[in-house]
């Protein structure tokens, strides 16, 4: 099992088989709108346009597990992330990452990528998670890790 074996809904509704992206390098993140963190999709906007004519897709997923930051609509996310971020990479619709309702991606990568002590539970919003070209974790992130610095786990994993 990696993570392009799951499927997700795109902002507008409509399912997105990850397996489209098999091959290419992936940042998933947990996004929220009203988060100290929200400023971080400028940087993930960056780096999706500086590297994926290389080969990196940035996918966002909105979640308003931590602090109910993120209460609007699908469709409100959407024009909040592309009027103040420029927001091009992938966006998908609202999802739990924890819990019994967590989304089955997530159950994946948290088993697969534990965080700081072996927690598996998302801490907060704007964890990030790398995923090889083959689909298999290469490392995940804290949110305060800047998208700027990943770049670097980035070059490698493109260069493979």
């Amino acid at each position: 099992m990696n993570a392009f074996d799951f499927n997700a809904n795109a902002l507008d509704g409509s399912p997105v088989d990850l397996a489209q992206y098999r091959g290419k390098v992936l940042l998933i993140v947990n996004t929220a709108s009203e988060c100290g963190f929200t400023p971080q999709y400028k940087g993930l906007e960056q780096l999706y346009e500086q590297y994926r004519e290389r080969g990196l897709v940035v996918l966002g997923f909105p979640c308003n597990q931590f602090g109910k930051q993120e209460p609007g609509s699908e469709e409100q996310i959407g024009a909040f992330c592309e009027e103040n971020y420029g927001v091009q990479f992938p966006m998908f619709a609202k999802i739990e990452v924890n819990g019994e309702g967590a989304h089955p991606l997530y159950r994946y990568l948290k088993k697969a990528a534990p965080g700081v002590l072996g927690i598996k539970a998302i801490k907060w919003n704007f964890t990030k998670f790398l995923i090889n070209k083959d689909g298999s974790v290469y490392k995940r992130y804290a949110p305060q890790t800047k998208p700027e610095e990943i770049a670097g786990d980035l070059e490698r994993l493109l260069a493979e």
